[in-house]
């Protein structure tokens, strides 16, 4: 059986001398394994279209009893070329697409996480927005994709919603205000000023096409990204490869 679909390559691996093995977040399938024979050969037909970080139109074929598609044909739609120029970029797209590898169930349709990556790749691609900027959206609002999303919407204890300061537990993905608490009594939470948190807000409360519409200071920036970080980390119980080497670049 064929599917006729369009899908952003995630992650290549050569096989052998010619073929690729590719995982693709696709309209139709979701997340999809496929083999593409002959597809590391420039020659071929379908060499562009299997290359990382190309959305292309795809032609699957089931193999029976394996959960790898066939690709029949590649064809690439777009290719975020400019992603190269910057090994920062070209560093946190990677974690982008390991961190959709890892939340997302394979075979199952995710419009909404395609969507995501993609605008977020154009955007870091046409600097458009900051890398700092991109990274804690994209983090936060996957994770609400996908059920992870955390209750933001007023302090745990007394429930008060505009405080100066807020503290975030990553662990639980709720938040305490600086009246009801304090941080040494929360070791394990992160402290948030008022633009910090409500920019946190915005990730995951946000309409899509509002999502990467805000500005933050450098200092806000640092805690908001510290938030989705952890947040990451600690509702996902992993640490990423992708995001300690980006990391280490910026320092």
């Amino acid at each position: 059986m064929k599917t006729l679909t369009e899908g952003l390559i995630l992650k290549e691996q050569n096989i052998g001398e010619g073929d690729k093995l590719i995982t693709a977040l696709t309209v139709e399938k979701g997340l999809v394994k496929g083999f593409a024979k002959g597809a590391k050969n420039i020659k071929s037909q379908n060499c562009a279209g299997t290359q990382l970080f190309t959305y292309s139109r795809l032609c699957l074929i089931d193999s029976k009893g394996r959960d790898t598609y066939t690709i029949s044909e590649a064809k690439a739609k777009q290719q975020f070329f400019a992603l190269g120029k910057s090994v920062e970029n070209m560093c946190l797209a990677q974690y982008f697409s390991e961190l959709i590898q890892s939340v997302l169930v394979f075979g199952e349709k995710n419009e909404e996480a395609l969507s995501l990556i993609l605008n977020s790749l154009y955007l870091l691609s046409n600097g458009k927005r900051s890398p700092s900027l991109i990274k804690p959206c994209f983090e936060m609002r996957l994770l609400s994709i996908c059920g992870y999303m955390p209750d933001l919407t007023m302090c745990s204890n007394c429930g008060e919603y505009d405080r100066d300061l807020f503290f975030f537990i990553p662990q639980t993905g709720t938040l305490y205000c600086n009246h009801c608490t304090s941080q040494d009594s929360l070791p394990k939470s992160i402290a948030l000023d008022r633009g910090a948190i409500t920019a946190l807000r915005h990730t995951i409360y946000a309409d899509n096409s509002k999502l990467f519409a805000f500005s933050l200071g450098k200092d806000g920036l640092e805690q908001l990204n510290r938030a989705s970080e952890e947040y990451v980390i600690c509702q996902t119980e992993r640490h990423y490869k992708t995001l300690d080497f980006y990391k280490s670049i910026k320092l």
